[in-house]
């Protein structure tokens, strides 16, 4: 069962450059809001938690199987980056942006698009959300949906 086109917005934050971190992601779906996300990473840098929300938000267009998705995105370097404008050099970006790649190639089609931050609050609000609740020194939980242990619970 295909989940069509689905239109997402997403951003990070950090308080502080690097500092405690957040996502958030808002996953639409003509015009209706079908899942949010918002989600506190642990320490890293702004860019850091602007490309893990994009990881999460193509994640979660892949789990709901998605043929067509439009991320939205306030982070000029993201949009840049990922879209072949901007070579990515920074060695804590590289493994994001391989995942986003990889992750990419699971779509039909793909659109990026940059907008002001204004016109990306529902996003920002959740990423900000994340790095103020008191849930923030919770990274990631032991095990995930299916029982496996995530890579923070084994090291």
């Amino acid at each position: 069962m295909s989940q069509g086109e689905l239109l997402i917005n997403i951003d990070g934050a950090s308080s502080g450059n690097p500092g405690p971190a957040g996502i958030g992601v808002v996953i639409r779906q003509d015009g209706t809001i079908i899942h949010e996300i918002s989600k506190a990473i642990g320490e890293a840098t702004n860019n850091v938690a602007e490309y893990t929300a994009l990881v999460y938000a193509l994640q979660e267009a892949l789990i709901r199987r998605a043929d067509t998705v439009t991320v939205i995105t306030d982070s000029e370097l993201v949009h840049r980056q990922v879209t072949g404008e901007y070579k990515v050099k920074n060695a804590n970006i590289k493994p994001l942006f391989e995942q986003v790649q990889h992750l990419l190639r699971g779509f039909k089609q793909v659109k990026m698009k940059h907008v002001l931050r204004e016109e990306n609050k529902d996003a920002d609000r959740l990423a900000t959300k994340s790095i103020k609740s008191k849930q923030a020194q919770v990274v990631a939980p032991l095990f995930d949906n299916h029982g496996e242990e995530s890579p923070s619970s084994t090291g």
